[in-house]
């Protein structure tokens, strides 16, 4: 079965005379088709979203589980959200002043997530990673950095480092080395690279830097490299860790943050950082990103020390629509995340049952309201070098003959569900997942 794609073709081919690559973000280099499909090198181009659906410029329908790398949590254009963003937009788009609803949102935000007492916001994820990294050396005065392998923190040039590295290129597994992500950078400056889940190597990282580390930085759940949850009572070791060196412990929950449960995964795994930054979910799609931490902290801003700005900073039109967002997760949350889990397992136990069927070597973990597909015959995937033995190849494969057959998922493997998707979402996901497994090379 082959989509029809006339439209979009054309549409790529005038846009590479106008937009570098013809894309917009990395991120969409990777395009829809197989090698032997008439579609390759066609990548998806959107008319319209609703719910857990797309549908694109030729007339094509898909299930959605990209959900604009996870915004969505609500489903496309949520009511709520459509209203109160509408509403905005009619009162005004951008003051450069001060606004009633980003002190809501704050307070919401104060009350919900573990960690907040303190707010500041950004745009994208980028900034606001960009903002905890240079706050953590501000109120600590010390200049060194810890992140882990395998974790993204957005794309500028101080943390896109050691991402998703050539593992010929990346040193020792138990010290790895800081991998630049791309051409133009300058050398990694004050950047610790420590490998997930290994909490010896970690402790030998923080003494061999001792009294150097301003912060540790990850993804509580590690969603940018397969969807790797922390080893039982890790996360808890690694808070001890910061203490006992007095750096401060920073997650990124950029995709966690609301999509595990309203206080984002420090919530859902019981343990609280020194500052925390979200986007994504929290607005429902709309561009609004946050700094969130401990008084002590934040208010090394607030003196006036550690400088933060952004023109778009509390943009109404976005605090509109985080504060509809978080209103509905926060009142409605045993609806909303009971429904995102409920759904979640049932997928991944769908997937798996039409994998074993087919007799193909597939995993499937993570939480559920994201979680992973991965090719392999391991039992469990703890950390990067875990992921990068895994058939990356094939998922690739993969991903063109789900989308072939109206489903949509990150192609590394990744699945964003959504409170719109339903049980008959699921069933036909799993149908479309058994078909495609069929078509795949043996290997």
């Amino acid at each position: 079965m082959t989509r029809s794609l006339d439209v979009s073709r054309d549409l790529y081919a005038h846009a590479k005379r106008f937009i570098a690559g013809g894309v917009s973000s990395d991120a969409r280099r990777i395009v829809a088709g197989s090698s032997t499909s008439s579609t390759a090198g066609v990548p998806l181009y959107v008319d319209r979203a609703q719910g857990a659906r797309l549908w694109d410029v030729d007339g094509n329908v898909y299930l959605d589980y990209v959900l604009g790398q996870g915004p969505a949590l609500l489903g496309h254009c949520p009511p709520e959200v459509v209203e109160a963003v509408t509403a905005q937009v009619a009162r005004g788009i951008v003051y450069s002043a001060q606004h009633a609803a980003e002190a809501r949102v704050a307070e919401r935000l104060c009350a919900m997530v573990p960690s907040a007492e303190r707010v500041r916001f950004n745009t994208v994820g980028s900034e606001a990673a960009h903002a905890a990294w240079r706050l953590a050396r501000g109120h600590t005065g010390r200049p060194k950095i810890l992140k882990f392998e395998g974790h993204y923190h957005g794309w500028l040039d101080p943390v896109l480092y050691s991402v998703h590295p050539s593992v010929d290129a990346a040193g020792p597994a138990d010290a790895p080395f800081a991998v630049p992500g791309t051409a133009g950078q300058p050398p990694a400056a004050d950047l610790v690279i420590a490998p997930w889940n290994d909490l010896d190597a970690l402790a030998r990282l923080m003494e061999w830097h001792r009294g150097e580390i301003a912060g540790v930085v990850a993804e509580p759940v590690l969603c940018n490299t397969g969807a790797i949850e922390p080893d039982p009572g890790y996360l808890r070791a690694v808070r001890e860790l910061c203490d006992s060196h007095g750096s401060l412990l920073i997650f990124d929950e950029i995709i966690t943050g609301f999509r595990l449960a309203p206080g984002g995964a420090q919530e859902h795994l019981g343990v609280t950082p020194d500052l925390s930054i979200f986007g994504k979910a929290m607005a429902g799609g709309m561009q609004v990103s946050a700094l969130a931490g401990r008084a002590e902290v934040m208010d090394t801003i607030s003196a006036g020390k550690v400088a933060h700005a952004g023109t778009f900073n509390s943009q109404p039109v976005g605090i509109a629509a985080a504060e509809a967002t978080l209103r509905v997760l926060d009142e409605r949350r045993e609806e909303v995340y009971g429904t995102l889990y409920a759904r979640g397992r049932a997928l991944m136990e769908g997937l798996r049952e039409a994998a074993a069927k087919a007799g193909v070597p597939m995993l499937v973990d993570g939480p559920g309201p994201v979680f992973q597909t991965y090719f392999t015959e391991a039992e469990s995937v703890r950390d990067y070098r875990d992921f990068a033995r895994t058939d990356r190849a094939r998922m690739a494969l993969l991903h063109a003959a789900l989308l072939e057959r109206g489903v949509n998922m990150v192609p590394r493997g990744l699945w964003f569900l959504s409170t719109a998707h339903t049980e008959a979402d699921i069933a036909a996901t799993v149908e479309a997942f058994a078909d495609a497994l069929r078509t795949l090379p043996l290997g």
